[in-house]
């Protein structure tokens, strides 16, 4: 039979279960900020890292079942410490659910990490071929046959990027979507006599942890027009959980959308100086 709580409230001593709860939760968060700071700032290797990361959500883990032994308690002997177990459970809930969510695109997605819109000929990582050549990195070279069908399969609508504009033009406008996202290039080369092709490799990042992700970009001519490929590789991971594929879909919309204005947008008229009249002769 459950305790009667015993008057006054306030002389009921607090759970100590309940407040190493609410400490453990705390700690988590303290633990998943300091392994986001690793990732984001570079300070060690990756391994440290995503150890630190998922000893956050064992920690957290940990502090539910704390809680759930301390509700037990509070309810045999009548002690305090609800409200700290009820801040530990926001937390935790908190920390939990987003690792939560990528756990469901985990199953849902296909495990692949190299998306591009030309899996034939995809944009080669040259100048970040050295980037990606540390320990557990992934290779430079494309992932191949077996991600090129699981990406048609999961993301039919990635696919090369045709414009009616000039291949500089269309190379333009494509370095200044990649400029206003920030992403940090490495090497830009604009489209140049005689095979006038352009090429744009930067790195980007994914939303929280901050994980490197490379990008290439090939800007070709066709004819009067131009196409654009993309490619964007996970540095590390087997799986993205659809980064890349987000990725270059939100590229794909924004140059069709820079280009189509660019082709709609009006010839700036210069305004016409009037011509001044011939000076009059006074006679004398």
């Amino acid at each position: 039979m459950a305790r009667r709580f015993s008057a006054p409230y306030q002389s009921e001593p607090v759970s100590g279960l309940a407040t190493w709860s609410r400490n453990l939760a705390v700690f988590s968060v303290v633990a998943v900020i300091v392994s986001i700071l690793i990732v984001r700032f570079g300070f060690l290797e990756m391994k440290p890292a995503l150890a630190t990361f998922f000893g956050a959500l064992g920690i957290a883990g940990l502090s539910i079942l704390v809680g759930l032994a301390a509700f037990a308690a509070i309810w045999q002997n009548g002690s305090r410490g609800m409200s700290r177990i009820l801040l530990a459970l926001l937390i935790d809930a908190i920390v939990l659910a987003y690792p939560a969510y990528l756990g469901l695109q985990y199953r849902k997605l296909p495990p692949i990490h190299d998306i591009t819109t030309d899996p034939i000929d995809p944009p080669r990582f040259e100048a970040l071929a050295r980037l990606r050549a540390g320990e557990g990195a992934n290779s430079a070279v494309y992932a191949g046959l077996y991600s090129a069908e699981q990406q048609r399969t999961a993301y039919p609508d990635i696919e090369t990027v045709e414009l009616e504009l000039p291949v500089q033009r269309a190379y333009e406008l494509t370095l200044q979507l990649v400029n206003k996202r920030k992403w940090l290039v490495i090497d830009e080369r604009a489209p140049q006599p005689p095979r006038r092709i352009g090429r744009i490799e930067a790195v980007a990042r994914t939303p929280i942890m901050g994980f490197r992700e490379d990008v290439s970009i090939r800007v070709t001519p066709d004819g009067d027009d131009s196409r654009v490929d993309i490619r964007s590789s996970s540095r590390y991971f087997e799986s993205d959980l659809g980064s890349n594929a987000a990725r270059v879909a939100k590229l794909i919309e924004d140059i069709n959308t820079a280009a189509e204005s660019a082709a709609n947008k009006p010839a700036v008229k210069k305004p016409q100086v009037p011509a001044k009249a011939p000076a009059k002769t006074v006679k004398k």
